[in-house]
């Protein structure tokens, strides 16, 4: 397929235009096999339900909108670009509290979110051009409900979106809220900037409710964090973060689902493999990470702040870097490498099994012990480290864990197994 920029590509749909909806413009452009693929423009909000179709590549030429009341349908197997741009150009597809999302991929024919600048074609799963480091070439997903969350407000503006765009709301009092389906989708490139310092995540979800069902989801290459949970109550299943730039998995305002099967595949951009915040106003959720993996961290295993409160259980981690690596100026390790507790009120939380840590494996770093990744603890327990360690952590060798992710879930579909990375994951 013929690799366009943004500006290209608004050229070429000024001149080549076949037929055009209301937001919707399509053209027709040669393939990279001397045939030709129909690439279908999406601007602005939409407002009657909508099916996009496997067989034209769909471009997000801006913040494309499923409205209050609105279905849009994407087929398996559909690829979906966003053209570059910064601030207000920035692309991303943003379902709307009431809106719904139907996005049933397959195991053998995925959903695909990727940049403008993805030589990818249909059929295929993966391009040759862009790796797990490009990132920030263009927004993201954005899902937003009606599900509880705890901030300033009952509801409030997702990050990424103009305050004056009330179609960035989330949050309600519907614990069930139902945002459509989302399966065997995979997230590329994504995390543009929107704002000093303020990236768009690969997947947000703001409020979303437990109606809604989230698996089998993939996010590479992005800018900011991987996928970014605010509030709500959905559980999400089988997810892989691979090469976020900030947070592979982040946990804000009362999250209060589940994520079960996870895998992150660090870095040396990375720097949380889990950021788990606490409530930011009175309503006190609690959210449940089991059978998950955490590969490759350069900094933090995981930061647990602000009263983060959860559960934790069947986790392993792997190939860190040993805290001991990263001195500050009193010769002590300078936060890389750990699990934190970042405040206080986060350690009470944990001292009274408000935020608990279950069957937990390390496979340390050379000369790490588990004292050193879990040190922030000795000034938490009553009991001191040496007693509280033994009941959630144990010291294993690669290739003998007995917790942790199921990789073979990501075999076949995901950008990952495409590049051969999940292989000898153990």
């Amino acid at each position: 397929m013929k690799k366009l920029t943004a500006i290209a590509l608004y050229i070429s749909v000024s001149l080549l235009i076949v037929s055009c909806g209301s937001d919707d413009s399509f053209v027709v452009l040669p393939d990279d096999n001397g045939g030709s693929e129909t690439e279908i423009v999406h601007s602005g909000i939409i407002t009657a339900n909508e099916t996009w179709s496997s067989s034209e590549i769909h471009i997000l030429g801006d913040k494309v909108v499923v409205d209050d009341g609105i279905t849009l349908t994407i087929e398996p197997g559909t690829i979906i670009k966003g053209v570059e741009g910064e601030g207000s150009l920035a692309s991303a597809l943003i379902v709307a509290r009431g809106g719904r999302l139907v996005a049933e991929g397959t195991s053998s024919n995925p959903i695909i979110f990727t940049s403008i600048l993805d030589d990818i074609e249909i059929g295929q799963k993966a391009g040759s051009n862009l790796s797990e480091t490009d990132n920030g070439l263009w927004g993201g997903l954005i899902i937003l409900g009606k599900a509880p969350i705890s901030a300033d407000a009952s509801e409030v503006q997702i990050e990424g979106i103009p305050a004056d765009e009330t179609y960035g709301l989330y949050g309600g009092n519907s614990s069930n809220d139902n945002s459509g389906i989302v399966r065997y989708i995979s997230v590329r490139h994504g995390g543009t900037l929107i704002g000093e310092g303020n990236e768009i995540n690969g997947v947000t979800l703001g409020g979303v409710g437990s109606g809604t069902i989230i698996e089998y989801v993939e996010v590479v290459g992005n800018k900011d964090d991987g996928i970014e949970w605010f509030g709500g109550s959905v559980n999400v299943s089988n997810v892989l973060v691979w090469a976020a730039d900030d947070d592979a998995l982040d946990v804000d305002q009362a999250y209060s689902g589940t994520i079960n099967n996870a895998l992150v595949l660090a870095f040396s951009g990375t720097d949380h493999a889990l950021e788990i915040d606490g409530p930011e106003g009175t309503l006190e959720g609690s959210f449940t990470l089991s059978n998950a993996t955490l590969i490759g961290m350069d900094d933090e295993i995981a930061d647990f702040r602000d009263g983060a409160r959860g559960t934790l259980t069947n986790i392993y981690v792997t190939d860190f870097v040993s805290p001991s690596a990263d001195l500050d100026s009193n010769n002590e390790a300078d936060g890389e490498g750990d699990v934190e507790l970042d405040d206080d009120e986060t350690s009470a939380n944990y001292a009274s099994g408000a935020l608990t840590f279950i069957a937990w494996e390390i496979n340390l770093a050379a000369g790490t012990t588990l004292e050193d990744v879990f040190a922030d603890k000795a000034d938490i327990s009553t009991s001191g480290l040496d007693a509280d360690i033994p009941n959630f952590a144990t010291s294993v060798t690669a290739g003998t864990r007995t917790v942790g992710v199921d990789v073979s879930i990501f075999s076949g579909w995901t950008y990952a197994s495409e590049k051969g990375k999940i292989v000898d994951i153990q």
